[in-house]
């Protein structure tokens, strides 16, 4: 059985989204084009590393070709487009610079049982095609509003104990810093 692939290559909307209060909050990326609409579940350090790298990907497609320009635009702070229908949740993310389209690629792979966290070189088999894909083509303007909504995502979230860089709840929490104590 063949997976389904999700392609945007011109996408009105990508952006990341949470559902629920600091601390229990489930995280998604979203596009859309016209009344269509794919919402997939991430990990908050994939959206973290997702736009880490998409502005580290911007500033060498800016040094390596200083031709290609974007305007700045505006962060999209609109709330995700309702109702959310989970796809799948993703495992495998990928990134590339389409030169020909001048474009960024995400590509963003269903988490399968194999998926693991080890070193070992990724190598994908006839049961990994199978799993569903998003695939958004990005103009660089679009991919810098998602790195700002992005970033403003992932601060918004609870804050730290200054003694143990836990986050901490609203009802406090066991600093093991603190021996213990409740902060």
């Amino acid at each position: 059985m063949s997976g389904v692939v999700y392609d945007y290559e011109n996408v009105e909307r990508f952006v990341s989204g949470t559902v629920g209060q600091p601390g229990e909050r489930v995280f998604f990326l979203q596009a859309r084009d016209g009344s269509r609409v794919t919402s997939v579940v991430v990990e908050k350090s994939q959206v973290a590393a997702l736009a880490t790298r998409t502005k580290i990907m911007l500033r060498e497609i800016k040094k390596s070709d200083p031709s290609i320009r974007w305007r700045l635009s505006e962060t999209d702070n609109f709330p995700l487009e309702q109702p959310i229908f989970e796809e799948f949740r993703v495992g495998v993310i990928s990134i590339a610079w389409d030169v020909s389209a001048q474009r960024i690629v995400y590509e963003l792979r269903e988490a399968s049982s194999s998926d693991s966290d080890n070193d070992e070189e990724i190598l994908f088999t006839s049961e990994d095609l199978s799993s569903d894909v998003l695939r958004v083509h990005l103009t660089p303007s679009q991919a810098q509003s998602f790195v700002k909504r992005s970033e403003s995502l992932i601060s918004a979230g609870r804050l730290p104990c200054p003694f143990c860089a836990i986050p901490i709840d609203p009802q406090g929490h066991l600093c093991p810093r603190a021996n213990g104590y409740r902060r």
